[in-house]
């Protein structure tokens, strides 16, 4: 069905066969071609794939409008997509034969670079379109980024309360905890996928398995409770002799903290594939003008100082 087609197979691959169309008729006429001396971008087949290229690279910049005019009728965005992919592509072999192959240390080959650049960073801009939707939707489980960040925030909430009725201390150790999650920041935080929450988890599940085996007076810390990282306290502050409503309440409290370190986790993954799929832009579109400015050049310099 077509409402299971991809960018790449969009309408049976029309796009595609465009391409290779109009790659193979390009091919055939710079073949059959006779310019009397080298092929290059001076002769009638040169001006007209020249032209061809030139158009090619304005229209595939206007995708960038189209994009954002959901309701336009001139096509469906993911039509335009699979186009924008697919005739990009076929601009590298349309480009070489207007030249003849031919390259130099000039503003002509500057702009087949920049051309080029763009070119392989929208693949790269492929390959994150097709890949981390699967890897964003597998890693939320059913759930939006807004439903986990706010259960977050119950979770931190029910956990102060929790800690307010244990002691004080535990109270004021949790509320540092919260404070340090930080989720998002600038793109590099977002692609380090770093969530900010405690870490010590893992040693926690194997201390509270090992709490019998030590006495009270073995699991107390010289540490300070402004330096103990959280869990590792609430470790501590169960050795100690706390009686059993206490010592429940924090068991709660500290499966709080472990669900929200799962659900951090999974935010700052979020976010991470997101941004991923959105960097390569910052690099993408700056290109494209760049070579919006050099086809310019190019096209001034061949017909006044050529």
């Amino acid at each position: 069905m077509a409402g299971h087609d991809s960018i790449l197979n969009y309408a049976r691959s029309r796009y595609l066969w465009i391409s290779v169309g109009l790659s193979a008729i390009s091919l055939i006429a710079y073949l059959w071609h006779d310019p009397g001396g080298p092929p290059n971008g001076g002769t009638w087949l040169g001006y007209t794939l020249g032209t061809i290229g030139a158009l090619l690279i304005v229209w595939l910049m206007f995708f960038g409008i189209r994009k954002r005019r959901y309701l336009n009728s001139a096509g469906t965005l993911r039509g335009w997509l699979s186009a924008h992919i697919y005739l990009g592509t076929a601009l590298i072999l349309i480009v070489l034969l207007h030249a003849g192959f031919q390259v130099g240390w000039n503003l002509h080959t500057f702009a087949f670079v920049l051309m080029l650049a763009v070119i392989f960073s929208g693949f790269f801009g492929v390959y994150t379109y097709l890949r981390y939707p699967a890897l964003m939707t597998r890693n939320r489980d059913s759930a939006t980024r807004d439903a986990m960040l706010e259960e977050i925030v119950d979770i931190d909430q029910n956990a102060l309360a929790l800690a307010d009725g244990i002691d004080p201390k535990v109270h004021a150790i949790v509320l540092r905890s919260i404070e340090r999650t930080r989720l998002g920041g600038g793109v590099w935080s977002q692609l380090r996928a770093r969530d900010g929450s405690d870490k010590a988890l893992n040693a926690l599940q194997h201390a509270m398995e090992e709490r019998k085996k030590h006495s009270p007076a073995s699991s107390r810390s010289a540490m300070s409770t402004r330096s103990m990282p959280t869990l590792f306290f609430m470790v501590d502050f169960l050795a100690r002799d706390v009686s059993d409503k206490q010592a429940e309440a924090l068991r709660k409290l500290i499966d709080m903290i472990t669900r929200k370190k799962g659900l951090a986790t999974k935010v700052a993954r979020d976010m991470q594939y997101q941004a991923i799929m959105e960097v390569w832009l910052y690099i993408h579109v700056p290109l494209s003008f760049a070579l919006l400015a050099a086809l310019i050049g190019h096209i001034v310099s061949s017909f006044f100082y050529w």
